[in-house]
């Protein structure tokens, strides 16, 4: 069986907000986080990705949630991919659609808004708000500063309690 690459988180946390932020107009607009499966794989343009995210949706141990703008759910601003481990939620992948990557970006706080949601989610399955991904080296300090992430040890990183509830009150009311 083929062992599948493992990818190293790369995206930039753009800034921290009250779920997400026009850009332009600072306007704040709310968020929901909807289960994709292999069945959405029409939803997800090849054009936007940088990531495979067709070939995530195939895999037994992953689950695919999109981040959308509440009332349209249609486009999609980001993409996550998490498994469950059992003690903790583990970021595969994270990526923000292209409109909201770089200088042009539409919206700013979409890559914060999808980690807090994996805190959520390791919250609600009992881990403790325990989520552990694998980060570029170069983005290993950045990380620290603008998630509270720890270094673990090489390329590990992991966000602990304390640090996940920052996260998960910065984006989600109640």
């Amino acid at each position: 069986m083929k062992k599948e690459k493992k990818t190293l988180v790369s995206i930039e946390i753009d800034k921290l907000t009250n779920s997400i932020e026009n850009v332009v107009s600072g306007d704040i607009f709310d968020t929901d986080l909807i289960q994709l499966f292999s069945k959405d794989t029409r939803q997800i343009n090849k054009a936007d990705w940088q990531f495979n995210w067709q070939g995530q949706l195939k895999l037994a141990d992953r689950e695919v949630y999109k981040l959308v703008i509440k009332d349209n759910v249609k486009i999609i601003q980001g993409l996550i991919s998490l498994s469950d481990k059992g003690d903790h939620i583990y970021m595969n992948l994270i990526e923000s659609v292209k409109f909201n990557k770089g200088k042009t970006k539409i919206y700013a706080g979409v890559p914060g808004n999808l980690v807090a949601f994996a805190c959520k989610l390791a919250f609600a399955k009992g881990y403790d708000g325990y989520l552990a991904f694998d980060a570029k080296t170069v983005l290993v300090k950045h990380y620290q500063d603008t998630l509270y992430a720890t270094h673990f040890r090489g390329t590990k990183m992991m966000i602990e309690t304390s640090a996940a509830n920052r996260l998960i009150n910065q984006y989600f009311k109640s």
